[in-house]
């Protein structure tokens, strides 16, 4: 990596890492041109890399991280459209502990809370704070704006309620990977706009951020590296109910009109993903409205690096800093 101007760490890479290169040769890629219900099946059987399917050579998928944490809890919460499931990893140590609320990726119809469960167990286990990942209801059946309105009432939850799961509701903070990413931007939008809660960062990992597929990386990255292009306008077709709703901010933050007011801001990138600019281009907006804003780009890594945190150090790195921004952000070990 190198540290450019504005903030941004990054620099060219000539391939993805061989670990993840080994997947995609074995892969078929993100399927673009199914229903729903066949999605939510693809991800249901792909958990570990989001994107990539299981290589059989470790044991039909990539090994886990299992990093330890105190508890694992399912808790059902109050939801606009019926009840909402909370999966809470609580570290250990003593609390109450500050709160993280995460978003599955999955492109908005699939996914789902086992899928991140390894993630979310290193982000509790490296963080020291508890991470509440939230099963909000997906598409088409239940099309933007149902999951950004599930995504701000289990924030409201925990706002109000965090001490009855050992959490600190004075530190609140958003993550997200992937349109879980786009989720979690999202809800941290409608949190400012109706003045709380306060949150104290967001985390937005390989997020999408705008309605648009037109970009350098779309073009770029399009086939070949899991996720693709074609993929991409397909799920963002099954998410909106009209495809003007993606010219709204709470669907596409980038186009938010103003950013000032956002909390402390980590955006973590991959050079061979299409949703790379997506990413860089909502941090450099964030950076002008004056968020303070980490963002990095890993040069060796595709759209579903995180999920070979075991084996692809670049993964493991980025996990790391995640936590070491959460730590900093919430003040924990200062």
């Amino acid at each position: 990596m190198q540290a450019l101007a504005g903030g941004i760490a990054t620099a060219v890479a000539l391939r993805p890492h061989p670990s993840l290169r080994a997947h995609l040769d074995l892969a078929t890629p993100v399927p673009s041109a199914v229903t729903g219900t066949e999605a939510r099946a693809y991800f249901s059987t792909h958990p570990a890399a989001q994107t990539l399917p299981p290589d059989p050579r470790f044991a039909a998928r990539p090994p886990k991280l299992r990093e330890p944490v105190a508890g694992v809890v399912d808790r059902t919460v109050p939801g606009p459209g019926g009840e909402l499931l909370l999966r809470i990893y609580t570290p250990h140590g003593r609390g109450p502990f500050p709160v993280v609320l995460h978003f599955h990726g999955g492109g908005w119809v699939g996914g789902g809370l086992d899928n991140e469960d390894d993630l979310c167990r290193s982000l509790a286990h490296r963080s020291g704070a508890l991470v509440a990942s939230v099963a909000f209801r997906l598409a088409p059946s239940h099309p933007y704006p149902a999951a950004v309105d599930d995504g701000f009432a289990a924030l409201q939850w925990l706002a109000e309620h965090a001490a009855e799961v050992g959490g600190d509701s004075a530190r609140l903070a958003v993550s997200g990977r992937s349109s879980g990413g786009n989720l979690a931007a999202a809800t941290a939008l409608v949190a400012r706009d109706r003045g709380s809660p306060p949150l104290a960062a967001e985390v937005l990992l390989v997020p999408a951020t705008n309605h648009n597929f037109d970009t350098a990386s779309y073009h770029q990255n399009a086939d070949g590296y899991g996720l693709t292009r074609d993929a991409m306008i397909a799920f963002w077709d099954r998410y909106l109910a009209r495809p003007e709703d993606g010219e709204e901010p709470y669907a596409s933050p980038l186009r938010a009109p103003d950013l000032a007011g956002l909390p402390p801001a980590l955006v973590v990138t991959a050079q061979w993903d299409p949703l790379r600019d997506d990413g860089e281009a909502y941090a450099a907006r964030l950076q002008r409205a004056g968020v303070p804003v980490q963002a990095t780009r890993y040069l060796d890594a595709t759209h579903g690096f995180l999920g070979f945190a075991a084996t692809v150090s670049s993964a493991d790195y980025a996990l790391w800093q995640t936590a070491d921004f959460l730590r900093a952000a919430f003040s924990i070990g200062r």
